[in-house]
């Protein structure tokens, strides 16, 4: 289970890596189209009709458009990232999977005169506000991403089955990765229509969670669900199906709905880049599972990285700084942390839940009690805090996005005074250490111990740690780790050879064939090298 969570995951975040793009020229565009901004500081160039104004309408267009056509992106990225091989004709069979299972839905509610006023009607209930538009496609069940999940599950495992199947001379030419799409199409045709009858109950389900949701929110006690989620999202790290657990927020009812601009729109990020569009938060609430982490991953877990350097051994202090600034840096910019997190994760299990992943949490609840309404695109770091944090607040937007700085810079002293005390008081070996357990080896220095190996020896080296070629299943990467299949989890090196001689953060076993070696914002450039060596 936890292999197919971990694969799942990297799956997931195919689509995932195009939301920074999508989100900057939203983020541009809706904000210097706001006619609040423009009339309030009288920018002629950016009036309604001048030649700026109509090129930034057209840029916030083009991002909105990936938001609105996620559903159809994961049901590509998850057909692609579960076939084992033949991806593009798994992509292909996928795309058709989620347009017949669209068509089969909403021809099933015409003919079936299942759609009353509006709702969908069965058994004599009504479910309001399930219907959708979709790539054309009117009246079909609005089921987000979860749709486009279901469409590329099961294309992936017809085209696991069937992407090398032998059919008899006579249809020949429709046999192997052709057979897919045929066979897919059919299955679609089917589950479709058997969706038509089960969705409605799902959706009123994951509604009555947004809505109660939405009444802590009401209430005066929505920080409660932030803090939860921020909690679970960080303890979640460490295995990496943190994905898995904020993705249904982010993108489904279960993160709340609001009407913006005439249209239901569900799930929180939605929301939010909806609202950046329009121009107008009002319909953004503080509960938003996203701005909780600006503070401790822009501002907290940088000062704790500094005081792990302040700690370093005087002879070791240079390579320890250059290997903790760098990640402290990536964390402060993109948000991405898992390079900071590993250093100390292992070493001290007790610091990471017993004191990070607490503060993490009440950074949730903090961000939600001061209303603050900042949304990002995949992680909290400076370039989405300016995008969306900074430029929407000076142009107009009711924000709050200057608590985000204060509490960030309170957060940098808990950081380090709590980390300095912690290492201390146990005796934590953290990089560069006197008897640290994790030596500080940059990249330059294996390459020169490798040298008559040139370019391809670290993908070489990472090889025959993973128990050599016949051992390695498939290779894969997210923004931060190697994911990795291998027969046998056993012949995998351990971590500490991973960490001392291959330069990682840390190496994660999941079960017994699920590897996750952590290297920050290299892995995908090593996952390239790896298959290159491998002739994938």
């Amino acid at each position: 289970m936890n292999s197919f969570f971990s694969k799942l995951s990297q799956a997931l975040m195919l689509p995932i890596a195009l939301l920074p793009a999508a989100g900057i020229m939203l983020g541009i565009g809706g904000s210097f189209t706001n006619e609040t901004m423009i009339n309030a500081y009288q920018i002629e160039m950016l009036q309604s009709g001048t030649w700026l104004n109509s090129f930034l309408q057209i840029m916030t267009a083009a991002g909105g458009i990936v938001f609105a056509n996620l559903p159809v992106m994961f049901a590509l990225a998850i057909a692609v990232g579960f076939a084992k091989a033949e991806k593009g004709a798994a992509a292909i069979a996928a795309l058709i999977s989620f347009l017949v299972m669209n068509v089969a839905i909403a021809k099933t509610l015409v003919v079936g005169g299942l759609v009353k006023g509006g709702a969908v009607v069965l058994f004599g209930a009504a479910y309001n506000g399930l219907l959708t538009s979709t790539l054309g496609i009117d009246g079909t069940l609005s089921m987000g991403v979860f749709g486009g999940i279901i469409a590329g599950a099961f294309t992936a495992v017809l085209h696991n089955k069937y992407h090398d199947v032998t059919l008899p001379d006579y249809l020949g030419f429709f046999g192997g990765a052709r057979f897919v799409p045929i066979v897919s199409a059919f299955s679609a045709l089917f589950y479709g229509i058997a969706l038509t009858f089960i969705w409605p109950f799902i959706g009123a389900l994951f509604g009555w969670v947004g809505g109660a949701l939405g009444d802590l929110t009401t209430s005066g006690y929505g920080y409660i669900a932030s803090f939860i989620f921020g909690i679970i999202e960080r303890s979640l790290i460490p295995i990496g199906l943190h994905h898995v657990f904020y993705l249904p927020l982010w993108q489904t009812d279960i993160g709340g709905t609001a009407n913006i601009a005439g249209e239901l729109v569900k799930g929180t990020q939605n929301i939010f880049f909806a609202s950046l569009a329009n121009g107008d938060f009002s319909q953004f609430t503080s509960t938003n599972f996203m701005t909780g982490k600006f503070p401790f991953m822009m501002f907290g877990l940088p000062a704790a990285a500094y005081a792990m350097y302040t700690l370093a051994d005087d002879k070791n202090k240079r390579a320890a700084g250059g290997l903790l600034f760098s990640i402290a840096l990536t964390a402060f910019l993109t948000g991405i942390t898992e390079p900071i997190e590993f250093t100390f994760l292992f070493l001290a299990p007790a610091l990471y839940y017993g004191i990070h992943v607490p503060l993490a949490g009440i950074s949730f609840l903090l961000m939600d009690a001061l209303n603050v309404k900042v949304g990002m695109t995949f992680s909290g770091g400076f370039i989405d805090f300016s995008l969306f944090g900074i430029l929407p607040g000076v142009t107009g937007a009711n924000n709050n996005w200057f608590y985000i700085p204060i509490v960030g810079v309170v957060y940098a002293f808990i950081y380090f005074f709590a980390f300095r005390w912690f290492i201390l008081k146990f005796d934590v070996k953290t990089p560069g250490r006197k008897g640290s357990a994790v030596a500080v080896i940059s990249k330059k220095d294996f390459h020169a111990a490798k040298a008559s190996g040139g370019d391809t020896a670290m993908a070489d080296a990472m090889i025959e740690a993973l128990g050599g070629k016949e051992n390695v299943v498939d290779v894969d990467a997210c923004i931060t780790r190697l994911r990795i299949t291998v027969k046998d989890g056993s012949l995998v090196k351990d971590n500490d050879y991973w960490i001392t001689q291959l330069g990682a953060k840390a190496l994660v076993k999941v079960g017994g064939t699920g590897i996750q070696a952590i290297y920050g914002a290299q892995a995908a450039g090593y996952k390239t090298q790896i298959n290159s060596r491998l002739g994938k």
